[in-house]
């Protein structure tokens, strides 16, 4: 069926998602913070700044009005960075339309609160609202689904028939969905698996091989179940496509991001200087600090996450991460 959907954030996942959805045939509006944008997007049909070389579907509408963008809206998708989430929700909230899914597919955790998206909408939305969000995550490089590249995610919503409703309006040929009733394990793969990207980089910057990055994967994954079981989370979820299937993508995948940032720390770059170079967030810079917290917070073991917020929050040499991680106290495998 088709559908009036708003979709906030025009970064490139989100400028992604939002001309898939045109493309099959919704009516999609596309806010971005940035008025220029705006104006380049349908001056030109494409969004140079965060997906360039990509023509977007003649039928999406643009503005930088939060109310126009939900008006008369069947489904709001967000992708605003995690950080600015609350911000951006707080202004929409009076404007959003009763009774429609919401959907979040920002991977992060917020640093003041130590909450996922699906949980910081449950904190601000009144509480007959709450069966209506879900979370769309998984392996999926925009650039890949923007060139229509077969990809697969998962949507989580506690309520099955919103999972239902979202899987009906994001699926097409090139882009399969699956349901799932697990909403935070699926948010916690989706930002665990940024900080084990920085980790996998940074191997790869300090010229290790396979075997490294391999065991990162693997102990990573181990990590993210650990934390996962302690917030509630079903196990299985990590085996999926949130978990082990971002984690490997967004580990070995020359366009991910934070394997990126990764790879400049562990070959001496300072992060300051590799930040002001970029012109989209990497997620897991940000999410290295709440999910170390977070485990603090729940008494949760995360060597690897302890490294790289040592590494990028202390100062901490890479080489010396390396040591503290392969001369920890010997143990069973068991995650």
């Amino acid at each position: 069926m088709t559908k009036r959907i708003g979709v906030i954030g025009a970064g490139s996942w989100g400028t992604t998602l939002a001309d898939l959805l045109a493309c099959k045939g919704h009516h999609v509006t596309l806010w971005a913070y940035e008025p220029d944008l705006v104006e380049e997007m349908r001056a030109t049909g494409v969004n140079s700044r965060f997906l360039p070389d990509v023509p977007l579907s003649p039928r999406l509408s643009y503005t930088s009005s939060l109310p126009q963008a939900v008006a008369e809206a069947g489904l709001l998708l967000f992708v605003s960075p995690t950080q600015v989430m609350r911000s951006v929700l707080s202004r929409l909230l009076p404007h959003i339309p009763a009774g429609i899914p919401l959907v979040t597919a920002s991977k992060g955790i917020e640093l003041e609160s130590l909450l996922t998206m699906s949980q910081l909408f449950g904190e601000l939305l009144p509480q007959s609202r709450r069966r209506e969000i879900a979370v769309l995550s998984g392996p999926s490089f925009a650039r890949e689904v923007a060139l229509r590249m077969p990809t697969a995610v998962t949507v989580a919503a506690v309520d099955e028939v919103v999972a239902r409703q979202v899987q009906s309006a994001f699926t097409t040929d090139s882009f399969r969905v699956y349901t799932n009733g697990d909403p935070v394990g699926v948010e916690l793969g989706g930002a665990i698996k940024n900080v084990i990207a920085l980790a996998a980089g940074i191997s790869d910057g300090l010229g290790f091989g396979c075997n490294t990055r391999a065991a990162l994967i693997t102990r990573g994954l181990a990590e993210m179940s650990r934390l996962g079981r302690a917030l509630g989370a079903d196990p299985a979820t990590f085996a999926g496509l949130a978990g082990m299937g971002d984690l490997v993508l967004t580990c070995t995948g020359d366009l991910s991001r934070n394997r990126s940032v990764g790879l400049r720390i562990g070959q001496g770059e300072k992060l300051d200087a590799i930040i002001a170079s970029m012109t989209m967030v990497a997620e897991g810079v940000k999410t290295t600090q709440s999910a170390w917290m977070l485990a603090q917070r729940h008494g949760v073991e995360m060597p690897i996450i302890e490294q790289v917020y040592r590494i990028i929050h202390e100062g901490r040499s890479p080489r010396q991460a390396v040591i503290e991680l392969m001369t920890r106290n010997p143990r069973a495998e068991g995650v």
